[in-house]
């Protein structure tokens, strides 16, 4: 299948060379690569001129097109018409050899595959199941995780999910990918990391990645995702695996971040559950509550005590901007 892949990129120059270094080394070699770069500078450019690898195509955009969604819905655009597959992949990860590999043979395999994601090696440490699992521990499909302070409260008040890795339950908040273990299987869902993740290009005739999520663009891989649940089948191949390296160059000051993560946390829970009920309700905001109570401790916690503060901060402005300023969700 000609598959092709987009990279977006802001201000990460180094980082990039390093992806494209274990693309070059992929057992399965992308038809087309295009860099999408909304960097204020031209670093990334000149490294990609003394860096030159098999099918790539470089694209610097301008103030109205910066932004990762801005971004990813140019690169659709740039695509050339016999590819088949789109991947995306942040530009702080690394590939294993057969990443591409195993993640096209998916659609092979899942005929009714309209978007497939890879998985995270490097984030989570995963156990096999031998004895029984602990209360801060999270068991599926004979392996085991410590699910972390967050998670072992939430547990407590019985405001963890109780649906698979990568579904969501009625007052969101539910597992993410990272909590599908390495078994090297692949798991239905319906929604999965952007920076790895993968959609055959018919799709984009019908949807596109939402402009409500500027910038850093936290979670609009969540919204692109839930809506294309609604029209096919989401795979998740954990045997299409790779590394994800936090480059901090390029993100969101923790104000933004905090506010963010309420604000935009509340826009995708409302595209799964428009009208969600009062017991939903209650438990999205007690998560928050709780989020925001966690932080707070780590004020005095933290040797970035500033950072955290700001955070907590946004998270509350977040919360309270949702009372007299809702986002207006896309359908």
């Amino acid at each position: 299948m000609n598959f092709s892949l987009i990279i977006c990129t802001y201000m990460r120059p180094k980082t990039v060379v390093k992806l494209l270094q274990s693309v070059e080394k992929q057992s399965l070699y992308p038809n087309e690569i295009l860099i999408i770069d909304g960097s204020t500078d031209a670093k990334t450019e000149n490294i990609l001129n003394h860096n030159l690898f098999k099918n790539l195509t470089y694209f610097k955009v301008d103030d109205s097109q910066r932004g990762l969604t801005k971004q990813r819905n140019f690169g659709i655009k740039k695509v050339d018409y016999n590819s088949e597959i789109v991947c995306f992949l942040d530009d702080d990860t690394v590939l294993e050899k057969e990443y591409f590999e195993k993640l096209i043979e998916t659609y092979t395999t899942h005929l009714d595959a309209i978007a497939v994601g890879g998985t995270i090696t490097n984030e989570v440490d995963w156990k096999q199941k031998s004895v029984k699992t602990a209360n801060d521990e999270f068991e599926f499909d004979g392996f085991v995780r410590k699910i972390g302070q967050r998670n072992v409260l939430r547990k407590r008040f019985g405001l963890l999910s109780d649906k698979p890795p990568g579904i969501m339950p009625t007052f969101s908040n539910g597992f993410p990918i990272s909590f599908l273990p390495p078994t090297g299987k692949i798991y239905e869902v319906e929604s999965f990391m952007g920076g790895v993740s993968s959609y055959r290009k018919e799709l984009f005739d019908k949807i596109s990645f939402s402009t409500y999520f500027e910038g850093y663009g936290l979670y609009e891989d969540l919204d692109f995702c839930l809506r294309a649940s609604k029209i096919g089948k989401l795979y998740v191949n954990t045997a299409a695996r790779l590394g994800h390296y936090h480059e901090e160059a390029g993100r969101p000051n923790k104000y933004k971040y905090g506010k963010m993560v309420v604000r935009n946390g509340w826009y995708v829970w409302r595209v799964k559950y428009p009208k969600p009920t009062f017991k939903a309700r209650f438990k999205w905001n007690a998560i928050v509550f709780l989020q925001i109570s966690l932080r707070g401790i780590n004020i005095f916690a933290s040797p970035n005590r500033m950072e955290v503060f700001t955070e907590v901060v946004g998270r509350k402005i977040g919360w309270l901007s949702l009372l007299f300023n809702k986002p207006k969700v896309k359908k």
